[in-house]
């Protein structure tokens, strides 16, 4: 009774939402500290929260103790001509590059190759860098209908040719699910999963966004088990407590603080013994009067004091 009174004015301390507090959380979470089959579940955290400023954030990351970092295509304008420094200041950091987000993938027809040519410019900047992996989303969802499955079929036809073009170099393309774009919803997702083939193209699942786009990002684990690449381990807070009225308001958050069941998605993981990189990722920070460092802290403590995990 006393460790359960600790832990739990622990989690409070920590800023932690109800959910992680409640007993089914906690179970989950016990039951993940009792598994062995993470072992190959390697960390990283994506630099986005610093809003371009790269060398803060790999300054900051390292300093935590993170080993793996997600850079973003602003790094390619300013790099492009001389990767190296840029592979310098990681090696310096002792980071690794584990993933690359090369941006957006267009389904127009009349702009597929230059779509396809800009994110095999950025594999190229990536091999480069010493990373193995690029990251694609795509285009705004249509705003005042669904999107076809013609169309989601058509991303995933584009996404094969960059896969395909970007293996010939040895650099892995990735399929992130993301809000408001063409793959949102969970049958959104899967049709575009479906249509992707798995020799080139893999599965970013963001935990995140499958919880807003109305899955459970568990089952999706179990589900894509044999097609998933690597994860964004992100929170999401719906409704928003300053708009608490709006069901369709919602902030992404530190680990912990919202609706996504994170202790079950790592036992999800430890099921079907995942080995590659968990990023963790907030777009930016929730509330203005944090800086993104005190944010990536907050997160370290969850993944190592709630979850036990090693950096």
């Amino acid at each position: 009774m006393h460790e359960t009174v600790n832990r739990r004015q622990f989690l409070h301390s920590a800023g932690l939402s109800a959910l992680a507090l409640s007993v089914g959380a906690d179970v989950l979470a016990d039951s993940f500290r009792n598994t062995t089959g993470l072992s190959g579940l390697k960390i990283a955290y994506s630099a986005i929260t610093w809003g371009g400023n790269d060398a803060k954030a790999i300054d900051d990351l390292s300093a935590l103790g993170y080993h793996g970092v997600q850079l973003r295509a602003n790094t390619f304008g300013p790099y492009k001509a001389k990767p190296s420094e840029l592979k310098a200041l990681l090696d310096q950091h002792n980071l690794k590059l584990a993933m690359f987000s090369s941006g957006n993938v267009e389904i127009d027809p009349a702009k597929e190759q230059s779509t396809i040519d800009t994110h095999v410019a950025h594999a190229s900047f990536v091999k480069a860098l010493g990373g193995s992996a690029i990251q694609l989303t795509n285009a705004a969802r249509p705003k005042d209908r669904l999107p076809t499955p013609d169309e989601l079929k058509r991303l995933a036809a584009v996404m094969n040719e960059i896969g395909k073009q970007t293996a010939a170099m040895g650099i892995q393309t990735a399929y992130h699910n993301h809000m408001h774009q063409l793959g949102e919803t969970p049958d959104e997702v899967d049709t575009i999963v479906q249509a992707m083939n798995p020799k080139y193209v893999k599965l970013l699942l963001d935990i995140a966004h499958y919880k807003q786009g109305g899955g459970e990002p568990e089952k999706a684990v179990k589900q894509y088990k044999d097609i998933i690449y690597a994860l964004h381990l992100k929170d999401t807070m719906s409704p928003r407590p300053d708009k608490p009225d709006d069901k369709n308001a919602y902030k992404f958050v530190e680990l912990g603080r919202g609706n996504v069941n994170v202790p079950a998605v790592m036992k999800a993981l430890s099921d079907i013994n995942f080995k590659g990189w968990g990023i963790v990722e907030l777009d930016g920070v929730p509330e203005t009067d944090k800086s993104p460092e005190q944010c990536a802290e907050i997160n370290k403590e969850y993944l190592t004091k709630t979850l036990k995990l090693t950096l």
